[in-house]
C-alpha cells in the first residue's frame, strides 16, 4: 500500500514585505515528547540533541531543534527528515512521543522587522534583550497557538496546527506590511 503524501500547507512562495520575508520551513519530522529528568538524558543521547531543562530554552544540532515547552515536555524538530519516532522508542526508559509532523507546519519570518512583524498579533516582548537567540515560547498569534523559535537576531520559526497555517499566513502578512510603513 503506498504510504499517504503531504501537501503542503502553504504555497512555496516568499511573502511578506521588503522588512519581513515568510517563507514555509522546509518539510520536518516532529514529536511531541513527555519525559521526567532522567528519561530526558536518555532521550537526548538517543536523539542527538539535548532537551533543555531550563525555561524557554532551546538546543539545535545537526538541523535536529528541541524545543523546552514546559518541564517535562518538548517538541523536537528534524528538518533532515529522520524518524524520530525510531530514535525515542529506543529508549526504554519511561516517555511519551507522539508523531506531530502531519499536524503541524512552520513559516520562518525573516528580517529586520521580522519581531514587528509577529507582535502585531502576538502579545510577548520580542526585543532582543527579553527574547534573546534560542529562546522559544508556547504562545499566541491572534487567536492560535504558535510555537515560537528564535533562530537568529531578525529570524522566527513560527510553528502551528495545519489547519490554522492559513489563518497564521495571513496575519504575518498583514503584519509584516504593517511594519513596512
Amino acid at each position: 500500500m503506498p504510504e499517504a503524501e503531504r501537501t503542503p500547507a502553504f504555497k512555496p512562495v516568499i511573502s511578506g514585505s521588503p522588512v519581513a520575508t515568510l517563507t514555509p520551513a522546509a518539510n520536518a519530522t516532529r514529536i511531541s515528547l513527555r519525559a521526567d529528568d532522567k528519561s530526558a538524558k536518555a532521550l537526548s543521547k538517543a536523539l542527538g540533541v539535548r532537551l533543555p531543562t531550563a525555561p524557554l530554552q532551546s538546543d539545535a544540532k545537526d538541523g535536529r531543534i528541541a524545543l523546552w515547552l514546559g518541564p517535562d515536555e518538548w517538541l523536537v524538530i528534524d528538518e533532515t527528515g529522520a524518524d524520530l519516532m525510531a530514535l525515542a522508542a529506543s529508549v526504554k526508559d519511561l516517555h511519551s512521543a507522539v508523531d506531530v509532523s502531519h499536524r503541524n507546519t512552520a513559516l520562518i519570518v525573516k528580517g529586520p522587522s521580522a519581531a514587528d512583524a509577529i507582535n502585531t498579533a502576538c502579545p510577548l516582548d520580542l526585543s532582543l534583550a527579553a527574547f534573546p537567540v534560542g529562546k522559544c515560547a508556547r504562545t499566541v498569534l491572534g487567536k492560535i497557538e504558535i510555537v515560537l523559535w528564535r533562530k537568529a537576531a531578525d529570524e522566527f520559526r513560527v510553528e502551528c496546527w495545519r489547519s490554522f497555517a492559513p489563518f497564521a499566513l495571513g496575519m504575518l502578512n498583514e503584519g509584516a506590511s504593517d511594519a513596512a510603513v
